[in-house]
C-alpha cells in the first residue's frame, strides 16, 4: 500500500505526505499516526486506503482537498495541529505490503530513474500550478540524517520530534483535473514498481495455470 511506512530507528508507524521537498530531496514530510485522536486517525487511514489515496503520486495532493469529520481541510488541520514533520528519507522505511519494504531514499531513486529525471526534480510540481510545497527552514537544532543514523528517535508511537512546516495549499477543480492526468501516469509507474516488489497473487495464480497447460 502506497504512502504507508515506519521510522527506521524505532518502527514508529507513519504516513508519508511528501516523499521529497523542494530544494531538499533528502527530506520527506510525514505524519506520525500514533499521536492523533481516533476520528482523525480513522479518516486519514481510510483516505490512504481508498483509490484516490492510492492513485495519488503525493498524498498531500488529496489531503489538500479532503476534510476531516469536523469540517477542516486535512492538510491544513494536520499542519496546525503540529502533526506534519520533516524527516530524512534515509530514516523512513516504506511498507507497500506486510512482507515487502524499501527505504524511502531508495524508492525515490527508483522512481526518478523510471521518469528519467533526478531525485531533486521529483520535488518540482508540474506546470499546472505554482510550486506551493511547504517552505521548510533549516534549523541546526532539529533532526538531521546524521541523527537518524546515530539512533536518535525521530518518531515514537506517541510523539513526533522532527521539524514542522508551513502548509497553505488549495487546489481548484480545474487544477485538480489537470493534476489528475499526470498523477494517473505516475500511478501506473508506481504500480509497476510495487508489482516488481510484491507481485499480485492473481498474477501468480495465472502463471501457475499457464505453466500447467
Amino acid at each position: 500500500m502506497k504512502h504507508i511506512g515506519k521510522m527506521k530507528n524505532n518502527n514508529a508507524k507513519i504516513v508519508v505526505v511528501y516523499r521529497t521537498l523542494p530544494g531538499d530531496s533528502k527530506s520527506a514530510l510525514v505524519v506520525g499516526t500514533g499521536n492523533m485522536n481516533d476520528s482523525w486517525h480513522d479518516s486519514l487511514m481510510s483516505l490512504v486506503q481508498e483509490s484516490a489515496g492510492q492513485e495519488a503520486n503525493e498524498l498531500a495532493d488529496v489531503l489538500s482537498v479532503r476534510k476531516f469529520p469536523d469540517g477542516r481541510t486535512m492538510l491544513e488541520a494536520l499542519h496546525l495541529g503540529g502533526h506534519l514533520k520533516k524527516v530524512p528519507t534515509t530514516g523512513v522505511i516504506m511498507t507497500p505490503s506486510s512482507n515487502a519494504s524499501i527505504a524511502l531514499n531508495e524508492l525515490n531513486d527508483l522512481i526518478a530513474k523510471q521518469k528519467g529525471i533526478t531525485v531533486d526534480e521529483l520535488a518540482v510540481t508540474d506546470g499546472s500550478r505554482p510550486n506551493k510545497r511547504p517552505a521548510v527552514k533549516d534549523d541546526p537544532t532539529k533532526t538531521t540524517s546524521s541523527s537518524v543514523n546515530s539512533g536518535e528517535e525521530v518518531l515514537s508511537s506517541e510523539t513526533v520530534t522532527a521539524e514542522p512546516v508551513s502548509i497553505t495549499e488549495e487546489l481548484s477543480p480545474t487544477q485538480m483535473r489537470s493534476k489528475a492526468d499526470k498523477l494517473f501516469k505516475e500511478a501506473q509507474l508506481l504500480r509497476k514498481e510495487a508489482d516488481a516488489i510484491d507481485p499480485p497473487k492473481s498474477r501468480k495464480i495465472k502463471e501457475v495455470v499457464t505453466d500447467a497447460k
